[in-house]
């Protein structure tokens, strides 16, 4: 994996001003996992100030010491890359950011003060004159890392492991707890005895921290690979309590005949396979928290148990839990509207199009295939073998079908007043003919569907007899069934129904 140019030149850059410079940080924790990194971090004895004057473009330097440079980079991840001057840091009384920073003189102090062992190691790179460089690749043994902790031991261990003493490293930035979470979760790796001991002593600690920072976390956790691990770890570390504690109301609480697992865990095992699928935000967190309001619903105990009602009690969680998140208003809306119609009825024969209709009207034609995507999660959450049985291929069927354009004369950029304005007629069948034939000519061509053709033809058909009407109307019929039924062919072979 290459070493991308913008950040070979930016170390030659410092290197040629006799200054130190180091690739650090995550960007080569996911170096030596032979994962492609999102972005890059560059540290450096060069202070801000020397950093603003070798890099004009700098800008967005802070009071952390940080500068921001530009790049000519056309990718992404690369347009920008931070500088950070080698530093240490003094106390955090708001439990996120240190009140006061000090320049560092080597690179290890600097590694002292990170989080995570893994996140603590640092990357020099060869000499940019040397002739292997424009090839370096993180496999050559050109390089020299700086790894004063042990990262890489824990790296090939998969432990999270705080750098230096756990408390110490929650103490200073709280945001810290959620963040061991997520890399055990991302990375599939456990946490170190200790450091989980400390992130359970210290779960109070969250509260300092805003929510917008704790909702960016979480949604990281839940846009994993295995958020079910990671919604896991937060309960049995008692960080959950802090960000959704609503989920633990389901926590050992038992269902009835149609669920085979407890509430908590048929949450998270409807995540895991919104994971799997590769579902988008608003699926994922709809299957975690779609049943959220069965505990407050629960009638009975045992195999007749109930739960009317849950749904509609659980959309009103579900939106007071992402407004306390400080989720975005469509967000919200969005999640709300497939918590409250997650439990949709449909069997074949048995329900009306009409009640298809009502439902597309309630959860949006927009929001549908998240919606079906949320039962599939539903299904395979309460052990279901079967994720897509027949019956929800077919109410996918039908609802798309009431879904696309209809093919009729309202489609139309005329109408039944247009025609009895230009040929001066009184209401009847003849303007059913006219439209029908026009219909049938905008199939053939899509295009003519404009006012000025259409309004020219109805001027041409206004002497035309009955009969040679009547010819014409018939055969745009004709074309219109057979449109109708191809597609409604194509539409059931998508979803595999007869």
């Amino acid at each position: 994996m290459n070493i991308p140019i913008e950040v070979k030149k930016i170390v030659s850059i410092l290197e040629n001003k006799d200054f130190q410079a180091f690739v650090v940080g995550g960007c080569v924790r996911d170096l030596l996992l032979g994962i492609e990194p999102n972005d890059w971090d560059v540290t450096t004895n060069a202070n801000p100030k020397e950093l603003e004057k070798i890099f004009p473009k700098s800008f967005n330097v802070n009071k952390f010491g940080t500068v921001t440079v530009l790049t000519a980079s056309k990718k992404d991840n690369l347009k920008e890359i931070e500088i950070t001057t080698f530093r240490t840091e003094e106390k955090y009384t708001d439990k996120r950011h240190p009140d006061k920073v000090k320049w560092a003189k080597t690179i290890e102090q600097d590694l002292g003060r990170r989080d995570f062992t893994v996140n603590a190691i640092a990357l020099k790179i060869p000499n940019p004159k040397s002739r292997t460089n424009s090839k370096f690749k993180i496999q050559n043994s050109k390089f020299i890392l700086i790894d004063p902790f042990n990262g890489q031991k824990d790296l090939e261990d998969k432990l999270i492991r705080a750098v230096g003493k756990p408390e110490e490293r929650f103490q200073e930035d709280a945001l810290r707890l959620m963040r061991a979470i997520r890399f055990a979760t991302v990375l599939d790796f456990n946490i170190e005895k200790q450091t989980l001991s400390a992130i359970k002593k210290n779960t109070g600690l969250l509260e300092f921290i805003s929510k917008e920072r704790i909702r960016d976390e979480f949604l990281k956790i839940v846009m994993s690979d295995n958020p079910a691990k990671g919604v896991e770890l937060l309960r049995e570390t008692g960080l959950l309590k802090y960000i959704v504690p609503e989920l633990l109301e389901g926590y050992q609480v038992g269902q009835n005949k149609h669920h085979i697992y407890e509430v908590y865990e048929h949450g998270i095992r409807s995540l895991q396979f919104g994971a799997k699928e590769n579902f988008n935000k608003y699926v994922r967190i709809a299957a975690l928290f779609h049943d959220i309001g069965k505990p407050r619903a629960k009638e009975g105990q045992g195999a007749d148990s109930t739960f009317y009602n849950h749904e509609v009690i659980g959309a009103k969680m579900t939106a007071k839990i992402l407004e306390r998140l400080k989720f975005p208003k469509k967000d919200i809306e969005k999640i709300v509207r497939l918590v409250r119609y997650h439990l949709f009825y449909y069997n074949v024969g048995e329900v009306q199009e009409s009640s298809v209709r009502r439902l597309l009207a309630k959860v949006g034609p927009e929001n549908f295939e998240e919606l079906v995507q949320l039962r599939t999660c539903d299904r395979i959450g309460s052990g279901c073998p079967k994720a897509m049985p027949y019956k929800l291929r077919h109410f996918q069927y039908v609802a798309e079908r009431l879904a696309l354009s209809p093919i009729d004369t309202t489609t139309l950029k005329v109408g039944g007043d247009d025609i009895m304005e230009i040929l001066k007629i009184e209401p009847g069948q003849k303007i059913g003919k006219i439209l029908a034939v026009l219909l049938g000519e905008v199939l053939d061509e899509p295009k003519n569907n404009k006012k000025t053709y259409l309004k020219k033809r109805i001027k041409g058909m206004g002497g035309l007899s009955e009969k040679e009407l009547e010819q014409l109307a018939k055969g745009a019929k004709e074309k219109r069934e057979e449109i109708v039924t191809k597609r409604d062919e194509m539409t059931k072979k998508k979803y595999w129904v007869s």
